[in-house]
């Protein structure tokens, strides 16, 4: 490192992401059902007198969060992972095991998913599944 670059502060993680939907109160009843994630709180966007606000969802300790972000102009268009912005979220399980249980809870759900299947050249297997949204969401763990 040259004396006019400096080292970025340290990161701990993954606190929350934000996902706009087109019905906060569906993909609340959703989130809850199928990810079993608690509702935290709400709240309005900040700075903004349009209003917006956000449904947060996450684990009892709050160590993971996904925020339901409502934005009155909103146009009503599908989710589409190839505009710019996010593509799809990727939460870790803790082993292979955890999949093969998550696609037994998704299949009682009624919820499509791929099916547990490894990511040929990489160390983890992972299951795909879509939001009410349409937004893809993957669940991944390390093949031990």
């Amino acid at each position: 490192m040259t004396t006019t670059e400096s080292a970025a502060p340290g990161l701990t993680g993954i606190q929350h992401v934000g996902l706009t939907v087109a019905d906060v109160e569906a993909s609340r009843a959703w989130y809850e059902r199928v990810l079993g994630l608690q509702s935290q709180f709400s709240e309005p966007h900040h700075e903004s007198d349009a209003g917006g606000y956000a449904v947060v969802l996450g684990t009892p300790d709050m160590s993971l969060n996904i925020g339901l972000d409502h934005h009155p102009a909103h146009d009503g268009a599908s989710f589409d992972p190839t505009r710019t912005g996010l593509d799809h979220l990727c939460l870790q399980v803790a082993d292979p095991a955890a999949l093969d249980a998550w696609a037994e809870h998704l299949d009682r759900e009624g919820i499509a998913n791929s099916g547990v299947y490894p990511m040929d050249g990489t160390p983890f297997t992972l299951l795909t599944f879509n939001d009410p949204d349409g937004i893809q969401l993957e669940l991944i763990a390390l093949a031990v």
